[in-house]
């Protein structure tokens, strides 16, 4: 059986949406953060050189990085569920959206959190290009949601599990207004809506939908 090793608020909660979305069985391991730090415990470094969430373990398998373990389960227990296929329309759609979530949308939230000033310090001069690299990941994002309720398209996939988190979760880390963005705002309406979305949150250790908080 599959094991996850989930960091209680991280993106670690992605793949046990996954698991629930494709019905997988699973055992899950859930830690909490260190309360001074807010990083993983020193488990984490027993499972993996860097020490971070998320890692699964499925037999003689030990892997982490999300789009790996998403990859991988795909591969291994999808059946062709929520990805789509080479040769099929909207496969390099489903190709971009699905990296694009950690190569391109977190590193800019990170970058963007990262060079927050401290309330004492002087800004930046570099803070304002970073916001906007941000919102024109935004518009993008708004832009191509809409005429498509999906990232790949019109079927919901595993992209849309990947580009979630950072509008859910992660917000609290990284607090992102996107008031300015209906569509981005009526997508995470309509994955909020999934039933195993909802059973991954309170499996994850949310009370309510973290979207919506």
């Amino acid at each position: 059986m599959i094991t996850i090793h989930h960091l209680l608020l991280s993106q670690s909660e992605r793949v046990i949406w996954l698991a629930e979305e494709l019905g997988l069985p699973y055992d899950l391991k859930s830690y909490p953060r260190d309360p001074k730090t807010r990083l993983a415990p020193p488990v984490f470094l027993e499972l993996h050189p860097l020490g971070s969430a998320p890692v699964i373990q499925d037999g003689p398998v030990t892997m982490a990085e999300s789009a790996a373990i998403f990859t991988y389960l795909l591969d291994v227990y999808g059946n062709g569920r929520l990805r789509i296929a080479p040769g099929q329309p909207g496969y390099a759609d489903f190709t971009y959206w699905f990296h694009y979530a950690n190569a391109g949308l977190m590193p800019q939230i990170m970058t963007t959190m990262l060079s927050a000033p401290a309330k004492d310090a002087p800004a930046n001069p570099r803070l304002a290009f970073i916001h906007e690299r941000l919102a024109r990941h935004l518009r993008m994002l708004d832009a191509r949601l809409t005429d498509h309720p999906y990232l790949a398209g019109d079927e919901f996939t595993a992209a849309d599990i990947l580009a979630h988190f950072p509008f859910g979760t992660m917000t609290a880390f990284a607090p992102l207004d996107i008031s300015a963005y209906p569509h981005i705002r009526a997508w995470l309406a309509r994955l909020s809506a999934r039933p195993a979305y909802s059973r991954a949150m309170k499996i994850a250790g949310h009370e309510s939908d973290p979207v919506k908080a």
